[in-house]
């Protein structure tokens, strides 16, 4: 395809091996980013979620129904290494159409070879930026992960500190821009057991969302049904806040 960068296929490609039981840990190249000091939890997003779709299968559903973990790992495969159409996935008009026809084509190659170039890591430029890595990637690994985890009856997962603080800090960075589609009430979103709280919406009434950092997070780029969280506040906020379309 033209600008695209495919990495070869692995020698045994469709061929199934068996590995040993058991999650995997992430190349330690990928654990730390050099302009950016302290662990980058993108590494362990897409290691752990590399080896649930090892586990389950092509044909695994996710949350993102009719989508399958094959169209997941699609998906994260063309928006690091096509780089004439991974704009398309989040452009709309002949972009996105562009990403979509370039998505479908790539579902139905090997899925080894899919989880292969998956788990390899980010490509060199502009994917391994630290802050990259740090916010859009750490997002789109730990929801992607979520959609397949939720959908195969995985329950919530409980964190380290250091990835509870990394996904909070994602939180508070822009949920203006997550909730934009709001109307009739403002939001604040806090962290379940602290103090610390953020506001999302200027508006009155006022709801609250109130959860893990990975839960908030997953509410705002729309998984509702799936989102551990309680929302509170006065009743017309609250209708407000379920009624709204959250997300991209």
């Amino acid at each position: 395809m033209p600008g695209t960068w495919w990495p070869r296929r692995p020698s045994q490609a469709g061929r199934k091996t068996r590995r040993p039981a058991g999650p995997r840990s992430p190349p330690q190249a990928w654990l730390h980013s050099d302009d950016m000091a302290g662990p980058l939890f993108d590494a362990v997003e897409r290691a752990r979620l590399s080896d649930l779709l090892d586990e389950l299968g092509p044909g695994a559903p996710t949350l993102l129904a009719p989508w399958q973990a094959r169209d997941i790992a699609a998906h994260l495969v063309l928006r690091e290494r096509d780089y004439l159409a991974g704009p398309g996935l989040v452009l709309p008009g002949p972009w996105g159409r562009l990403a979509e026809r370039r998505q479908r084509a790539l579902a139905l190659r090997d899925f080894t070879w899919l989880i292969a170039t998956l788990r390899s890591g980010p490509p060199p430029g502009f994917f391994r930026l630290g802050w990259v890595r740090a916010l859009p990637s750490l997002n789109e690994f730990f929801v992607h992960h979520e959609d397949v985890r939720r959908a195969n009856g995985r329950d919530p997962r409980t964190h380290e500190r250091a990835m509870d603080e990394a996904l909070w800090r994602n939180v508070s960075s822009a949920p203006w821009f997550l909730t934009r589609r709001l109307r009739g009430a403002g939001l604040e979103l806090a962290w379940a057991g602290t103090a610390q709280t953020v506001q999302a919406r200027r508006g009155e009434p006022t709801a609250r969302i109130t959860g893990p950092p990975g839960e908030l997070l997953l509410y705002l780029f729309g998984r509702q049904d799936a989102a551990h969280v309680e929302v509170s506040g006065p009743a017309a906020a609250v209708d407000a806040v379920r009624r709204a379309r959250f997300g991209m």
